[in-house]
């Protein structure tokens, strides 16, 4: 989408929601119910496919649902179920409507109403009430993070690994559901467990294996609640990355031109264990021949083209074992953690770069400004990455007020937002920072617009000059004054 589209778009929202505060953002995501709450039987869903992809390092699931309102009333409240332990693990949850792309206004909020209950709830607001007898098709996506577990948790370093998923063949949901089945794909063929159950019709079986994907179902009238626990153990000869921890600096400059990028990585490896102790030589010679392994030995960063001034440093230090190529049409940044990473084993490490800040700096009238950065970059791995918990900081120039910000990151995944001031070189009054904290992100999530719009005015830009040039006067001023002082001594 071009920068201007995507202005206007944000602009609008900016005037319609954000109201006159000199901080807005996206509202609370959390609903307070009573504790006795339950979700009143409105709606039923009339056919219903759930679809759990398992490729990456983390799962999606994707719930393709047609719902019908049962009720003689319009309803405009659907309620997704969970277990607490789903909860503290989901994110990323996005909802559209399947046939009608054009369609959006879906809120998405979580449900506090008892935290002893095992069952939760996210509350989806429809765009519009439903009718009764009136029907819609929900398009619901999600991810689960730390979604795994290793079997056998302890392997050897050039074994095969091998992950289990647990899930329910029921798609879980607080309505009767007509008619539903759950397709499972998996990263390969090789699936040596899973649980089987009674099938119904013509299948006496579930589930029908095709190649790397399970199919659980169709399943007639399954009722309200109803769950059916299943597990399958699959190989995935990857690493399983995770990072606990992302602190990504976004810093505007004005007068240099330049927004300098800083990322700060907790880096973990959530596979199976090493069963003996790490073997270097092992390691370096099965290297030659480029074998598959669970372990973490490379990362790729693709930047934005023209960035330059990369670096990759880690807790000891810079870390050389990196390559950064940088042109026009593109720019990737390649490095090798200082030792492989093996399942259980942590890597902290921090990457920056320089880009011209005209590729994300727009002046739009005025004193006001927009700036469009991603909300998360990070590494492009064919497993994938997971984001527990992630910190933003964009540092405005000193005197930058009036701060706004809109961004496509599911509003569900935002947990706090705040702006405050801090003092670097030569400042007066610090520099205006906005902090917006997210949890549970994945790396589908990557290049999602940011988009911060703030008033810097004339006389706040000359502010540091001015500074600087009465600090070298009051110098100049202070040794010349001192050079007119007699010291020298006299004989009366």
């Amino acid at each position: 989408m071009k920068f201007t589209a995507i202005a206007a778009t944000c602009f609008s929202l900016f005037s319609q929601v954000l109201g006159e505060s000199n901080i807005s953002g996206p509202s609370s995501s959390k609903v307070t119910l009573p504790a006795t709450f339950k979700p009143p039987q409105v709606f039923k869903n009339a056919n219903l496919v759930h679809v759990i992809s398992l490729e990456k390092n983390y799962a999606k699931e994707s719930i393709n649902v047609l719902i019908e309102n049962s009720s003689p009333d319009s309803q405009d409240e659907y309620f997704l179920p969970f277990t607490s332990d789903q909860m503290e693990r989901i994110g990323g949850i996005e909802v559209k409507d399947r046939k009608d792309a054009s369609v959006t206004g879906f809120a998405v909020e979580a449900v506090e109403f008892d935290r002893s209950s095992d069952i939760q709830y996210y509350r989806i607001r429809l765009p519009a009430p439903l009718p009764a007898k009136g029907q819609q098709t929900l398009g619901i996506s999600f991810y689960y993070l730390n979604a795994y577990a290793p079997l056998p948790a302890f392997i050897d370093q050039s074994e095969k690994q091998y992950l289990v998923y647990e899930f329910s063949a029921y798609c879980p949901s607080a309505y009767p559901t007509l008619k539903q089945k759950t397709e499972v794909k998996l990263p390969s063929s090789d699936i040596p467990d899973y649980t089987k159950i009674a099938g119904s019709g013509e299948t006496k079986e579930f589930p029908q294996k095709q190649g790397s994907k399970l199919i659980y179902g169709p399943f007639p009238e399954v009722p309200a609640g109803a769950v059916s626990p299943v597990k399958v153990r699959y190989e995935f000869t990857k690493p399983v990355t995770h990072i606990s921890h992302l602190e990504r600096d976004v810093e505007v400059s004005h007068w240099g031109g330049n927004i300098a990028f800083e990322e700060r990585y907790t880096l973990y490896n959530h596979g199976a264990n090493l069963s003996a102790q790490f073997n270097r030589v092992k390691w370096a010679q099965a290297q030659y021949f480029n074998p598959q392994t669970y372990a973490l030995k490379e990362l790729k960063f693709p930047l934005r083209a023209g960035s330059k001034d990369a670096y990759f440093t880690d807790v000891i230090g810079n870390v050389s074992t990196s390559r950064f190529r940088s042109n026009r049409r593109e720019a990737v940044l390649e490095l090798k953690p200082r030792y492989p990473v093996f399942g259980g084993w942590k890597y902290p490490f921090t990457i920056g770069w320089n880009s011209d800040a005209k590729q994300f700096l727009r002046k739009k009238s005025g004193d006001s400004f927009l700036l469009n950065v991603p909300f998360i970059e990070g590494p492009k791995q064919a497993e994938g990455a997971a984001y527990e918990h992630i910190q933003v900081r964009v540092l405005l120039p000193e005197g930058a007020e009036n701060v706004r910000f809109y961004t496509t990151i599911p509003e569900s995944s935002i947990t706090d937002y705040s702006v405050d001031l801090q003092k670097t070189y030569l400042d007066t009054i610090g520099r205006t920072v906005l902090t917006i904290k997210a949890r549970n992100l994945v790396d589908d999530f990557r290049d999602r617009d940011l988009i911060v719009s703030y008033d810097y005015s004339l006389i706040a830009s000359l502010r540091k000059p001015f500074v600087i040039f009465s600090s070298m006067l009051t110098v100049f001023v202070g040794i010349w004054a001192l050079s007119k002082v007699d010291v020298s001594l006299s004989t009366k």
